[in-house]
């Protein structure tokens, strides 16, 4: 592989010195960018998108072509894994991802199995094709999802507003939800470290349903099944230290629980404070986050206003520290390009005041 120009992205995770903030965007690749439209459109179906590699290379590589982004991020989706354990994935119009053998007996999660990652072969020839199209620019980062939200998905059937099923199989019967989770973790540490063999260089696990669970089953049926994630991945590798991020959207409350995770970063939603973040994590840990999504439609005096409100909520950075801005979540698909020219400008200018020797 190409050697990496840019590692300021890498070095922030391990909270090593840096000569300013880098930036990149959850769902950075993706239906904002005309481009990925017309690529969407060819493709025919976002499966088709996903399953090609080539195409999975092509939308990857938009927004690096438009922006000062300091990472790739994959093109997937976090729901290929219970896909490829045979639960049947559709992405149906206007409704989102849908399975059509969702999860809810004793029976079918007792049947349930490790997927043959042959099965996901097109997401690691995707990664290695990304990385030698990137030649270096920036380093790639490869993600799943959490055992616990993937198995939202795959107990739901499909998204949910109350996650009624997957909540009565945790209260009713939480050994057998600890089997499904258990699978999951073995299933997400293995797709993940053959992401990693494949070419990526840093890896994130997106807990995007962990703020749904109460005080107490966040750490029994979230924490504990990511951390099993963590344990077995590969950290080191070619040479390299690859660096792990756990992400999850309202999980603000157990930052210090999830401090002690094992991975190299915490990505913080929109309603967090740096400033506090920072405080109840030590620093032993980077952060990730955090602009409100929405801040992007307030036009460009706003987007670099809140950008350097954000900056200095984290305050200096040194070694020992590190912070990687992003948003709070996905990016808007009706946001402008011009709002996101400002913000990676913004970042890249402002932030270096904080990195100042």
């Amino acid at each position: 592989m190409p050697e990496l120009k840019n590692d300021v992205f890498l070095r922030a995770l391990l909270r090593e010195p840096v000569p300013y903030t880098p930036i990149w965007m959850m769902r950075q690749a993706g239906r904002y960018l005309p481009e990925y439209r017309r690529t969407r459109e060819q493709a025919g179906s976002f499966m088709n998108l996903a399953q090609t590699p080539e195409l999975a290379c092509e939308v990857t590589l938009q927004p690096l072509r438009r922006f000062g982004l300091d990472a790739a991020i994959l093109f997937s989706d976090i729901l290929t894994v219970p896909d490829a354990m045979g639960l049947g994935l559709q992405f149906v119009e206007g409704e989102g991802p849908r399975f059509a053998r969702p999860l809810r007996d004793e029976t079918a999660i007792a049947a349930l199995q490790i997927p043959d990652l042959n099965r996901l072969r097109y997401v690691f020839d995707a990664v290695s094709l990304i990385r030698r199209e990137l030649a270096g620019a920036v380093p790639l980062i490869g993600f799943s999802g959490s055992p616990w939200t993937l198995a939202c998905y795959m107990v739901e059937g499909a998204g949910s507003t109350d996650y009624r099923q997957i909540k009565t199989l945790m209260y009713q019967r939480p050994d057998l939800l600890h089997r499904l989770l258990d699978t999951n973790a073995q299933a997400v540490t293995a797709y993940l470290n053959a992401q990693i063999q494949a070419g990526a260089q840093a890896v994130m696990v997106f807990d995007s349903w962990g703020g749904v669970l109460a005080d107490g089953l966040f750490q029994q049926f979230s924490l504990r099944h990511t951390r099993q994630v963590l344990g077995g991945l590969l950290r080191e590798y070619d040479g390299r230290r690859v660096p792990a991020i756990v992400f999850t959207k309202g999980g603000g409350q157990w930052l210090a629980d999830m401090a002690q995770l094992g991975c190299d970063a915490l990505g913080l939603d929109w309603t967090v404070n740096l400033a506090a973040a920072r405080h109840v994590t030590s620093d032993h840990v980077a952060l990730q986050g955090n602009l409100d999504p929405m801040a992007l439609f307030g036009g460009d005096a706003a987007i670099r206003a809140e950008a350097r409100r954000i900056l200095a909520d984290f305050g200096q950075v040194g070694s020992g520290s590190g912070h990687v801005f992003n948003l709070g979540h996905g990016i808007s698909q009706f946001t402008t390009i011009d709002a996101v020219t400002s913000l990676v400008d913004e970042v890249h200018t402002a932030s270096r005041a904080y990195h100042a020797a």
